[in-house]
Order: C-alpha cells, then structure tokens, then sequence
C-alpha cells in the first residue's frame, strides 16, 4: 500500500469516527469565543459604585447572601446555594454564580442587585470539553478526538501537497532530459 493510499484511509476514516465530538468542539469553540460580545452566553459585567475603592468592602458577607436570597430565580437559600464569588474592587462590583447557573451582580456598595441573569457560558464550556456528558468523556472521547484532530491536520496536509510534489517532480525529470 502507497504512503498517499494509507493516508487516504486514516484521513477519511478519522473524518468519520471523531465527526461528531470535533463538531461539537467547534461549535461550542465558536460560542466561547462570542461570550463577551453575546448577553445570550453570559451576562456583561455591569458597573457598581467604585468611588470607596479599598481594602475591604462596603457591605458585610451577610448582606451579599441576603441579596442573593431576595433573587427568586436564583434558589438560593444558603451558601452552599453559590458556586462563586467573583469580587471586582475596581468595578464596584461582586458576581454570584449560583448552583443553578443563575448569576448575580451586586453593588460592593450598597448591596443592590443590578444584573440577574441566566449564564449559560459554564454549560457551553462543560460541553465543550466533555465533562457535561461524563467525566470519561472528557479523557476518553474528547482527547482523542483532539488528537484525531491533528492526526487529520497531518494527513490533510500530505494529501494537498502530494499533487504539488508530484507536478515538481515530472517538470524537474523533464527538464533533465
């Protein structure tokens, strides 16, 4: 069997067997890359009162829980309710992601809720990897399919360049005669 041959087969058999996880691989890649740009992915980072920039925040963590308990949509009935704090000083700002999906951005300040929305960038990044179907996915399904990836990429490669090679050769053989 030829080397453009064996490539052939590894090429269009590897297309077919890791089709459906690269597919997915990419189409959540194509999300991912949009989540800033795209409230549908996740939620823009709003802006709380920052002028008492310091050290320490404005309001006690009991404060951030009972904000976060009055978001009805946000289940949340304790901390073992939230997943994240993410406290933004320069931004005013802290970010609840909460079991649920559900995210919650708080003044530091004043305790105010300002954005309460569904973000679905962790379910996109989950699927994405793998690990939203199972944990094996993700060892077992989605890194070979990366691998198979750039098996393909290797492939492909030989397999376009291998009529160029073969033109260069026939001129450079007539030119010899």
């Amino acid at each position: 069997m030829s080397a453009a041959s064996f490539n052939r087969k590894v090429h269009r058999w590897g297309a077919i067997l890791f089709a459906v996880p690269v597919l997915v691989i990419f189409a959540t890649g194509a999300l991912l890359q949009l989540k800033k740009d795209w409230s549908w992915i996740q939620p823009p980072a709003q802006r709380g009162d920052a002028s008492e920039l310091s050290s320490e925040l404005s309001i006690g963590w009991d404060d951030v829980l009972s904000a976060a308990r009055g978001v009805e949509a946000a289940e949340v009935a304790s901390w073992a309710d939230i997943d994240r704090l993410d406290v933004r000083p320069g931004r005013g700002l802290i970010k609840i992601r909460c079991a649920n999906r559900w995210e919650l951005q708080i003044d530091s300040a004043s305790g105010e809720v300002l954005s309460s929305t569904y973000r679905r960038s962790d379910l996109i990044e989950a699927i994405h990897d793998g690990s939203w179907f199972h944990d094996s996915a993700k060892l077992w399904i989605f890194l070979p399919s990366a691998v198979a990836l750039c098996g393909l990429w290797g492939t492909g490669a030989y397999l376009w360049f291998l009529p160029h090679m073969v033109k260069r050769r026939r001129k450079h053989k007539k030119v010899a005669r």
